[in-house]
């Protein structure tokens, strides 16, 4: 039987750069830029397969669905997919677990010496024209800091906040984390690094950065109280997921100079509305949730979520998070 793929949201994942053809090679595929909710269930009613990276399929939706047979998550979080109504109705669902590691480790320490160094800062005031202006050969505007021999403290040691890890020793800083079960002096891949408690790590960090999953425990886990113990001279990045964070708190943490500064590439809607407090909040740096989306971590993404998608078909399905 000819597999029947549809692909829902085909622009968030490849804008035209890359190559759709190890989907094509496994069967009939539709390609769909964008699917509003309204045309999911047309779009897909002929599928054994879909692909996904933001279109939600809820219940109701797979239960419209009497061909399909595999969801395929072109990401590594999967909560716009109703798993439980999926394994009743026998789908398998995958994810891409591991793929953007270095791009999103790559753009927290980008943030991090933006906060650190002043770039935009300084570039928009030689750009003003305040340096052709001056008198000096030289146009501080603002405080420059060394991040070698401060503390880099990591909210999730998982494989990005370990690789984020290894870039901060690798600058001088010294690195604590907080992971669950884990607690002391330790080597992991070659990092030095003291796993503390969540408290104690918002205590002594100078740069407090998220890596860890939306879970009940950690939604919210930067709040009021957390940001009170964080040092003023501190600052809070967050790659992970916008929800990790209390935004009024944060917005007015910054305002009250509790921090130093924020940077954050995800906010818990997006996009985000115009009354969002954090769009007018001074000393927070924010990009548009593109901290993953290097070419080469997106091409590792569709070749992972092709190679899923095979191994269904073949009969050995992986990176399946709905059964075993």
């Amino acid at each position: 039987m000819t597999e029947r793929i549809v692909i829902l949201d085909a622009q968030t994942l490849n804008p035209g750069d890359l190559s759709w053809e190890a989907f094509q090679d496994l069967g009939d595929v539709s390609i769909h830029d964008r699917t509003p909710p309204s045309l999911v269930v047309s779009r897909s009613m002929e599928a054994t397969a879909v692909i996904t990276n933001k279109v939600t399929l809820d219940a109701k939706t797979i239960g419209q669905l009497p061909r399909l047979q595999y969801i395929g998550v072109t990401a590594t979080g999967h909560n716009i997919i109703d798993v439980d109504a999926a394994s009743a109705h026998d789908v398998t669902v995958a994810n891409v677990p591991v793929y953007g590691t270095d791009s999103v480790a790559q753009h927290t320490i980008a943030l991090m010496l933006d906060l650190a160094r002043g770039i935009r800062a300084h570039d928009a005031a030689v750009k003003r024209g305040e340096w052709a202006e001056g008198d000096d050969f030289c146009l501080p505007c603002g405080p420059i800091i060394e991040l070698s021999g401060r503390t880099l403290g990591i909210v999730g040691f998982g494989r990005i906040g370990l690789a984020v890890a290894r870039i901060g020793q690798a600058m001088g800083m010294r690195i604590i984390a907080a992971r669950r079960g884990a607690d002391g002096h330790t080597t992991v891949g070659g990092v030095d690094v003291e796993y503390v408690p969540v408290d104690r790590l918002f205590q002594q960090s100078d740069v407090v950065s998220l890596h860890c999953p939306l879970t009940n425990e950690t939604a919210e886990i930067v709040n009021a109280d957390r940001l009170r113990l964080m040092k003023p001279t501190a600052f809070l990045i967050n790659t992970s997921r916008g929800q990790l964070i209390d935004q009024p708190a944060l917005a007015q943490a910054l305002r009250d100079e509790q921090i130093a500064a924020a940077a954050l590439d995800v906010l818990d809607v997006e996009p985000p509305a115009s009354d969002n407090p954090l769009l007018s909040a001074p000393r927070c740096l924010i990009t548009p949730h593109v901290a993953w989306y290097a070419q080469e971590a997106r091409a590792r993404l569709l070749a992972m979520s092709a190679e899923n998608l095979k191994a269904f078909i073949n009969g050995n399905p992986q990176n399946v998070v709905n059964r075993e």
